[in-house]
């Protein structure tokens, strides 16, 4: 470049289509794209992403590169979208990341609400949404069944709360990709899942936008393959949160608390689970311990057992804290039941008083309504005192979850 030929301008957004075999679709498409982003307001760059096409779509791509003003082609050994993506992704300049399916099903209308949020950063992630009541859609009914019923087995096995994970329509802030992509593993058709599930995970903004959506009769989806994948790429995202094998807590730092707002409404939800088990355990607990001793002694050893139990499940499963410290955090639970004891035993006490002795059922039907109470104290506790995360192990590389020392 020579001293007066100015550098290329950044884009904004980069629109990715990831293609395999598509000599036919891909000029439409290129046709189609480049005209509806010359109406938008912000620069843009189309990448071509060729996963180890065997016909003329690499002679294609590259002939439409040399045509199109701002259209480049990448190309990649092998095949899988999320492969393509990774790869262009993590090498973008742009500030947006979005990709689309090459034949284009969605109306590019939706195009600009789905990449808005991102530009004013009221969003991290927007995502097409087929299964939005509002969305118009035209496909058959087996795929329609296999939609739905693929959404709602992500919401039952991974929480999932996005309402369509495979609409080929997505968009990403830049510096979002830079901190999940490398968490993500799968290459194929599950990256797009995998991703989002991450995304909420992290307390990230996910953004959906309702399409107008018409189904490609010459799709090459493998249904019963990509099924098969789908099901072992959610058995293995569900094992690895479930063990909180994943830096999250790292990507959230990264990120900036602003972005992990929604940290604390997991944290509630899994410890309301904690908390519903530990008191179904109390209750059980008690009414055996009842047949063989007093109220109060039955009380103090059902609350003692439970108590253990859930500090260790809230630590390892709700504030996801390993290593060392479990002692102290066991004293310091320890310190939390004394309160819980006072509580339900002066309830005990008030019943008694009240001429509610002798009656089991009605004792454990009291008692469990005290440890509710209870239950809110026990979370202001243990997030900010027992589980609180130190200065230390909250800067950005530190150990995901390593407790203080």
């Amino acid at each position: 470049m020579s001293a007066l030929e100015a550098p290329a301008p950044v884009p904004l957004i980069e629109v990715v289509l990831p293609v395999h075999d598509e000599e036919v679709a891909l000029p439409v498409a290129v046709d189609r794209l480049t005209r509806h982003l010359a109406t938008l307001p912000w620069s843009w760059l189309v990448t071509i992403a060729d996963n180890a096409s065997t016909d003329s779509t690499p002679l294609v791509a590259r002939r439409l590169a040399h045509t199109y003003e701002g259209v480049r082609v990448v190309t990649l050994p092998e095949k899988g979208r999320g492969r393509a993506l990774k790869r262009v992704w993590q090498d973008s300049p742009a500030d947006v990341l979005v990709y689309m399916d090459v034949d284009l099903s969605t109306d590019l209308k939706a195009l600009m609400p789905l990449v808005a949020p991102l530009v004013s950063g009221h969003s991290d992630l927007s995502i097409g949404s087929r299964l939005s009541r509002s969305s118009r859609v035209v496909r058959g009914p087996k795929r329609e069944l296999v939609s739905r019923s693929y959404n709602l087995l992500l919401r039952s096995t991974l929480r999932a709360r996005f309402s369509d994970a495979q609409c080929g329509f997505k968009a990403i802030r830049r510096d979002v990709a830079d901190a999940l992509l490398p968490l993500v593993e799968d290459d194929t058709w599950f990256f797009d899942t995998e991703l989002l599930v991450l995304a909420e995970r992290t307390g990230l903004r996910i953004h959906e936008v309702p399409v107008d959506w018409v189904d490609d009769p010459d799709s090459r989806v493998e249904l019963v393959r990509t099924a098969r994948e789908d099901l072992a790429g959610i058995r293995r995202l569900g094992w690895a949160l479930l063990t909180r094998r994943l830096p999250l807590e790292a990507v959230r730092e990264r990120l900036g608390p602003a972005r992990a707002a929604g940290r604390t409404g997991t944290q509630i939800g899994l410890f309301i689970v904690v908390g519903v088990l530990s008191t179904l355990a109390y209750a059980v607990l008690f009414l055996a311990l009842r047949q063989v001793t007093g109220a109060q002694a039955a009380n103090l050893l059902a609350l003692l057992l439970t108590a253990v139990g859930n500090t260790a499940a809230n630590r390892r499963f709700t504030f996801g804290v390993e290593g060392s410290g479990v002692v102290r955090h066991q004293a310091q639970g320890l310190l939390v039941f004394g309160l819980g004891l006072g509580v339900t035993s002066g309830t005990l006490a008030a019943l008694q008083a009240l001429g509610g002795a002798d009656h089991p059922l009605l004792e454990m039907a009291v008692l469990t309504a005290a440890n509710l109470v209870v239950t809110v104290a026990r979370f202001v506790a243990m997030k900010w005192w027992i589980f609180r995360r130190s200065p230390v192990a909250a800067q950005p590389g530190a150990p995901c979850g390593a407790g203080a020392p």
